[in-house]
């Protein structure tokens, strides 16, 4: 057995300084038996980490595919390049993902789902898993479509609900949905029986109708400032609504494009621990910069962004882990970015677990070691072994 000291755990659920300082004990093969906190002026034989971080690696909820594949129009001879994709993403920091399907047909998103459930069976060791998909669409405002396709939007219904999901009801994490659509309280009621998390998104509700919303099944924002109303003094909007409710979580694109550097400082004042990040990346994810085709339309990736070919925002290239070092940098503040890209998002999908709590029994190879340089304004990560 072996010692790590002078670690610091993002944790803003427990109610101790940011510079804490915990004790951490292995077996001979990395894994984690037990974690405890340093007193002030203890000392402890091991190696020190000197005040680096260490978490979870990270979960992203919104990522519509990566390597060329996009996931809403992915078939069962895609699976080897998905598990490749996969694949990558364990090597790029992350544990987890939702895959997101974006507003469909209905066969395609069907068969989107069936992929997805073989895919599952392939799971390996140092392989991202696929959660519960993420469903983005098709009961949207036509008014905010962004880049999904509008001739597969539709009206929100309960029998057009079951027939995108019978059959796959446990197999989906997330629905994003516009809570003001007429049919709307009746698919999110479904959907809150089912144990589906429900977010606005592709919406025109203003504060009234997004504040009725989130007391009424709706416990998250989907990719905040996009797609949706701003924050104004006269017209504050959905933000606004949810940052009043205090139990909603809000999607996060951090690429410095789709929300500006200030707004996403000011995001994360009104909502703390409640950020989730997320990349909404597309199928150039780990490829260049360059023209590709995205359902049959022209998608160009630049520097980490993704347009259509009307300039019209369509999701990102970047990687999770990265996008947290920008969320640190914007706003001074590596706990709650930290926190943001790793635990946060599990609390969306029901681990409730103390950070503490949830290292004991994981190996190193499994987490992520974290470094802040306070003067740059710099946080970089790596494997934790």
């Amino acid at each position: 057995m072996h010692r790590i000291t002078n670690v610091r755990l993002p944790d803003p659920t427990i109610d101790l300084e940011v510079g804490t300082l915990w004790s951490i004990l292995l077996n001979d093969d990395n894994t984690i038996l037990d974690v405890q906190l340093m007193d002030e002026c203890q000392t402890i034989a091991g190696q020190s980490w000197n005040g680096d971080w260490l978490s979870p690696m990270g979960v992203d909820l919104q990522i519509n595919g990566g390597l060329g594949i996009a996931f809403s129009e992915i078939t069962y001879s895609d699976i080897p390049d998905l598990l490749e994709l996969l694949d990558q993403l364990w090597i790029d920091g992350v544990d987890a993902i939702s895959p997101t399907v974006v507003t469909s047909g209905i066969d395609q998103l069907r068969e989107s789902l069936l992929v997805f459930r073989e895919a599952r069976k392939y799971h390996s060791e140092n392989r991202c898993k696929l959660l519960g998909s993420h469903l983005e669409g098709p009961f949207i405002d036509r008014r905010k479509i962004g880049a999904h396709a509008i001739k597969n939007v539709c009206s929100p219904s309960s029998k057009a609900l079951e027939q995108r999901i019978k059959g796959f009801e446990n197999e989906i994490a997330l629905f994003t949905l516009a809570p003001e659509l007429s049919g709307a309280q009746a698919v999110i009621e479904r959907l809150n029986s089912l144990g589906i998390v429900v977010c606005l998104g592709h919406s025109s509700a203003n504060f009234e109708v997004a504040s009725h919303s989130f007391s009424n099944g709706v416990t998250m924002l989907t990719h905040a400032f996009n797609a949706m109303s701003g924050l104004h003094h006269r017209y504050p909007g959905p933000i606004a609504a949810a940052s009043l409710n205090g139990e909603v979580s809000v999607g996060l694109i951090a690429d410095g494009v789709h929300v500006h550097p200030a707004m996403v400082a000011i995001l994360k004042r009104l909502f703390s621990k409640k950020v989730v990040l997320i990349t909404d990346a597309l199928a150039p994810y780990g490829l260049g910069d360059g023209e590709y085709k995205w359902e049959g339309r022209k998608l160009y990736s630049f520097q980490g962004t993704c347009r259509l070919e009307d300039q019209t925002l369509a999701g990102t290239t970047v990687r999770l882990l990265d996008a947290c070092c920008n969320f640190a940098k914007w706003c001074n503040d590596p706990l709650a970015a930290i926190w943001s890209a790793t635990m946060a998002p599990r609390r969306i999908i029901g681990d409730k677990s103390l950070i503490k709590d949830y290292l004991v029994r994981k190996n190193l190879k499994q987490l992520i070691r974290w470094n802040y340089c306070q003067d740059m304004k710099e946080l970089q990560w790596q494997h934790a072994n």
